[in-house]
């Protein structure tokens, strides 16, 4: 079992940057790929960003491009979405997600374990 707890969701305006971070825990003995999802509200939970497991290859939705970055620190279990350029429609509640093996995909179906959210309010 893991454990997936998201943090640094908030209100900011347009334009600015924020950090969210998923921290895991439980039965790391195994390895997981990780992934961001996103849910509006009256909305589907969509993909954002994935990062597999050996070599870290990454990939992003097409809103994403060029505005988020995720990454991850394996010494702290820790994987990160660095979002730029905010926008009034990034907003959403964040959740991280994990998927056992190297590689991950932005089918949100695979994905066995989640964490509760963070919300991400984005004012224009």
């Amino acid at each position: 079992q893991v454990q997936l707890v998201e943090s640094g969701g908030g209100l900011v305006q347009a334009g600015a940057s924020l950090r969210l971070s998923c921290a895991a825990s439980g039965r790391l003995f195994s390895r997981y790929a990780m992934g961001w999802f996103r849910q509006a509200p009256g909305k589907d939970r969509e993909f954002v960003a994935i990062i597999n497991w050996y070599g870290g290859h990454t990939y992003y939705a097409d809103s994403a491009k060029g505005r988020f970055t995720i990454s991850e620190d394996n010494a702290k279990n820790t994987v990160y979405l660095q979002m730029n350029s905010l926008k009034p429609e990034d907003t959403a509640v964040y959740y991280c997600a994990a998927v056992t093996g190297p590689l991950a995909y932005p089918d949100r179906y695979q994905y066995e374990y989640w964490g509760q959210g963070t919300q991400v309010t984005v004012s224009s």
